[in-house]
């Protein structure tokens, strides 16, 4: 049995969950709504105030489901509430971060501004010139868009330029020594 798969999910107070056939699923709360399509051969039941997701059999690809579903409508529900954050940190000399509109434009020592417009359902917040916040509902797509901001130049291993997670540790290197 699966670990995450067995346990119930709870829904909070001022949440909505409706489960429709074939496993639709549409989870509305006070920051907005998300809905999903999941895996028909699984079986998602709400009773009273929790959730149950529980597959027909051992097959393999059940398995893997049955805690993929669960972890799915989970974070459906926590985004709905809190919602998600990912904070990054820019770091170098004339590197910095600014906010105009809904666009975010970074200078990352490129001969030109790199500007990126916040994807519908996202924001993108900065504080002071180097921190860039990512909120929003979905954390999927919160997590793809601070991935797309970080792809534009990563952190490198000598001296730690670039866009980093704030969680994130880079490991550095030693460099060259000359020959004397």
């Amino acid at each position: 049995m699966s670990r995450i798969g067995k346990l119930p999910i709870a829904v909070p107070a001022g949440v909505t969950v409706t489960i429709s056939e074939d496993n639709y699923v549409t989870v509305k709360g006070p920051k907005g709504s998300l809905e999903r399509q999941l895996a028909p051969e699984l079986s998602i039941t709400q009773e009273g105030e929790e959730i149950i997701v529980k597959r027909p059999n051992d097959l393999k690809r059940n398995k893997a489901l049955h805690g993929l579903s669960r972890t799915l409508i989970h974070n459906m529900v926590v985004g709905v509430t809190n919602g998600y954050e990912k904070v990054l940190e820019v770091n170098g000399v004339g590197y910095k971060a600014a906010k105009q509109g809904n666009k975010l434009v970074l200078s990352l020592g490129y001969s030109h501004p790199v500007e990126l417009t916040d994807p519908e359902g996202l924001t993108s917040v900065v504080e002071g010139q180097n921190i860039v916040k990512v909120q929003g509902i979905d954390k999927e797509k919160v997590g793809q868009y601070a991935a797309e901001i970080r792809d534009k130049r990563r952190p490198e291993p000598y001296k730690g330029k670039g866009i980093k997670y704030a969680t994130e540790t880079i490991r550095r290197k030693v460099g060259k020594t000359g020959k004397k």
